[in-house]
């Protein structure tokens, strides 16, 4: 990522760790200024350090999205320590893996609270400051479960479907009122972060992302492209996406069947569950005085450091001209064939 000339205000919820953390992390390579938002201290300090490292301005702020006083508070700080906002990326989630059934009703709700209202709020304080001034972009972070709910994941993807119907509609006003604030939403893959070690998991082993696994920085990526160039209405990262969407689109009935099949199993490691591993449903893993757990996870071995999917998602004028270039060229060696 290079440079930019002029430092833009950013503001990145889930900023302790995984995609946030990377993200973050990018937004400050750039020299960008960042208020970093998330509860554990421990991971928001460390974050703050590799931004500072890195030549750009961060602002740590240890914040609950799930309330919306603390978001919008944090945003009041974030202006008036940093200057007027230019971008804001929801990021920040939580998630129980459990069957239905086995996910206590003040789990689900604390699940919403987080993925779902906690981009709410984040997009509503967000506004608040940028409509006034008819500039900014906001990006929702999405995944393919945002469009195909997946077994033992029901809170989350149910907050992420959530989280699609409040970006459609959000545009739509935006657009009908013709400022100049854009919004955007990213659909992620499965991707390397710590949710793995510190997520609530009631399943025999484990729990993983469903294969293929990319790193964070994979994601951070297509979320700093979607920041810069916010007009597209969203963005698909990984060929596993492209193949959920579509797939779910075509033959929702028979992904219904494979999931019921496959899913189970391939969200397990294999290996037994930690019973003593750290949970962040309620509170901070990385909570003063705890551990950083950094933007990766567990899986560096098998996460993709890049994804050609978004490469040619992000290019695909560049794409379309040279498929037309090359019919062009193949018309003209036919032309010349027949006049032989």
């Amino acid at each position: 990522m290079g440079r930019r000339k002029a430092p833009r205000v950013v503001v990145v919820t889930g900023a302790s760790g995984g995609v946030g953390r990377a993200t973050a992390r990018m937004f400050g390579e750039r020299g960008d200024r960042v208020a970093l938002l998330a509860r554990g201290t421990t991971g928001l300090d460390a974050a703050a350090r590799e931004i500072r490292d890195a030549g750009g301005r961060a602002l740590p702020i240890p914040t609950d999205v799930s309330d919306w006083e603390q978001v919008s508070a944090a945003a009041d700080r974030a202006v008036r320590e940093l200057g007027p906002l230019d971008v804001w990326v929801n990021v920040a989630f939580t998630s129980v893996f459990a069957p239905f059934t086995e996910i206590d009703p003040d789990e689900f709700r604390r699940v919403t609270e987080v993925t779902y209202l906690g981009f709410v709020y984040g997009t509503r304080a967000a506004l608040d400051h940028m409509l006034p001034r008819d500039h900014g972009t906001i990006v929702q972070t999405g995944s393919a479960l945002a469009r195909r709910g997946i077994p033992l994941q029901s809170a989350y993807c149910g907050a992420k479907h959530a989280i699609q119907g409040l970006h459609e509609s959000l545009r739509t006003e935006l657009l009908h009122y013709g400022t100049r604030v854009r919004t955007t939403i990213v659909h992620l893959p499965a991707v390397n972060t710590p949710q793995f070690d510190w997520v609530e998991n009631r399943l025999p082993d484990h729990a993983q992302p469903v294969p293929p696994i990319y790193q964070p920085e994979v994601a951070a990526r297509a979320l700093l492209r979607a920041a810069d160039r916010p007009r597209r209405r969203e963005y698909w990262v990984g060929g596993s996406t492209v193949g959920t969407i579509l797939g779910n689109r075509i033959a929702p009935g028979l992904l219904d069947r494979y999931l019921a099949r496959t899913g189970f199993g391939s969200q397990q490691t294999g290996r037994p569950r930690d019973p003593d591993a750290p949970d962040n449903l309620w509170r901070p893993a990385d909570g003063s005085g705890g551990r950083d757990f950094g933007a990766h996870g567990d899986f560096d071995d098998r996460a993709h450091p890049r994804s050609l999917q978004r490469w040619a998602s992000e290019h695909r004028g560049l794409l379309a001209a040279g498929a037309m270039g090359a019919a062009g060229l193949a018309g003209a060696a036919l032309a010349r064939d027949r006049r032989r």
